[in-house]
């Protein structure tokens, strides 16, 4: 089963696991409605920006919808592409708090990509390999050096960047799990 499949087959998973029609996730995620059909159906090639909008619109992390972590990813393992940044999923971890992903980011040199607000109190850490990053909120970008790190808030717009070449890292998106009381009461 190749990423498309595999994709598809947990996104259409989830989206029906919360009851949503095709269209309702549509709407909350502001991705067409055949662009959805395709990537479930897996004839669409997925990107990083609509797989944040779908899974945020979800309320799961990026992880619920990529394969399982592959043991011993190497630098040319595949990933998960955006307008700047390629992803590559090396793990995942979850306790009663919340659920963690852990990435391998390429940013590409000279690209800057602008990622959509994710669930409210989702935060983002990266740690800087190689090359220079630009990061965090368009207000307050943070540079990063090799072995520099930075951390942001991403649950409102926030980019990343690489002015001089390719950067490398390591990228930890924490989603916190929503209490009950921080559910909203349903109306009679």
């Amino acid at each position: 089963m190749g990423l498309n499949d595999e994709v598809g087959r947990r996104l259409k998973a989830l989206r029906q696991g919360r009851a949503l029609s095709l269209s309702e996730l549509s709407r909350r995620s502001g991705v067409g409605k055949g662009t959805l059909s395709e990537l479930e159906s897996g004839t669409r090639n997925p990107t990083l920006e609509t797989l944040y909008a779908l899974t945020t619109a979800l309320g799961s992390p990026l992880s619920a919808v990529l394969d399982d972590p592959p043991a011993g990813v190497t630098e040319g393992a595949g990933g998960v592409s955006g307008s700047a940044v390629t992803a590559v999923l090396l793990e995942r971890y979850e306790d009663a708090d919340a659920a963690t992903d852990v990435f391998r980011v390429t940013i590409a040199g000279g690209a800057t990509q602008e990622s959509a607000a994710h669930a409210p109190h989702t935060t983002e850490s990266l740690m800087v390999l190689s090359g220079t990053a630009v990061v965090g909120r368009p207000e307050a970008p943070q540079t990063v050096t090799p072995g520099g790190h930075a951390h942001w808030s991403a649950d409102a717009p926030h980019l990343y960047g690489a002015p001089h070449g390719d950067a490398h890292g390591i990228l930890f998106v924490r989603y916190p799990k929503r209490r009950p009381e921080q559910c909203p009461k349903r109306r009679s």
